[in-house]
């Protein structure tokens, strides 16, 4: 079965990008010229996904504003012969079928995706983390879209490596090697002390997940946090019938993050067919 459906948490109250994050969700903080929501939401359309369900909360009205029609603006630049900037507005608009629901107590992760169980139905589907923008020439999405549908297994994850101190505020997966960069996945712990660390692969963002998991969700009680956390259900999933690790291409950036913001901001930048000769010529300049 084709996925065509994506839920992306969006949430979270961004406490660790505050003050930035107090009138404006962290979701909604540019990366040059687009919003970190938006990169997210092309990466699903790029991988096949049809419908998207953005998950919010109280003061993020202006998420569903940015993905709407805005018929004045685009009246002014269309009499001020702004094509470019037109198009561009009007893309965001008709990017896939994008719907919104508000995850009304902070619950965690979990909780959110199960916010999403009428939406999603009985397909599988796509998870995309609001924190994480992911950015290559293969989206990271479809990576785990085709590593499901080959193995047919109880979901697929996004993992990488990463140090000792970050398994320890991440998640940690035991596995084993499948081929080139598929692992299987049969077990995992949140935010692991160092005793109980599997590996240092850790899921980043991303998971590709079967309808089940809601059941599993229902019966999960809090974890890490006081929160109830989708890798504690997740981790049913891949005791029972496995899961399949994609240690995935492409960079991700941390947008709940102060550096992960302005690592994303400097690398996209000095990719920009716009302004990248000139940034990169002020870097120099800077740093002569």
């Amino acid at each position: 079965m084709k996925i065509k459906k994506a839920v992306i948490p969006a949430a979270g109250l961004g406490t660790r990008v505050l003050p930035a994050s107090k009138a404006m969700p962290k979701e909604m903080l540019p990366i040059v010229d687009k919003p970190a929501i938006e990169y997210i939401v092309e990466e699903a359309v790029r991988a096949g996904i049809e419908d998207i369900l953005i998950i919010t909360n109280r003061g993020k009205g202006i998420i569903e504003d940015h993905f709407d029609y805005t018929p004045e603006l685009a009246s002014r630049l269309e009499a001020g012969g702004k094509t470019d900037f037109l198009e561009a507005i009007n893309k965001t608009a008709r990017l896939a079928n994008i719907y919104f629901i508000r995850q009304k107590e902070a619950k965690g992760l979990g909780h959110a995706v199960s916010c999403a169980k009428s939406f999603v139905g009985n397909d599988p589907f796509a998870v995309l983390y609001g924190d994480d923008v992911i950015i290559g020439e293969d989206p990271c999405i479809g990576q785990l879209i085709r590593a499901y549908e080959e193995f047919g297994t109880g979901g697929a994850l996004a993992i990488k490596e990463v140090t000792l101190e970050q398994i320890q505020k991440y998640s940690s997966m035991k596995l084993t090697s499948l081929r080139d960069n598929l692992y299987r996945v049969t077990d995992m712990i949140e935010k692991p002390s160092p005793d109980k660390v599997f590996s240092l692969f850790s899921i980043l963002g991303r998971v590709v997940l079967p309808p089940e998991i809601f059941d599993i969700l229902e019966d999960t009680p809090p974890g890490a946090g006081g929160e109830i956390q989708l890798t504690d259900a997740m981790g049913v999933l891949a005791r029972k019938s496995g899961m399949v690790g994609v240690d995935f291409t492409g960079t991700r950036y941390d947008m709940g993050n102060k550096l992960g913001i302005l690592q994303a901001t400097v690398e996209v930048a000095l990719k920009h067919p716009e302004v990248g000769a000139d940034f990169e010529a002020y870097l120099k300049g800077l740093f002569s």
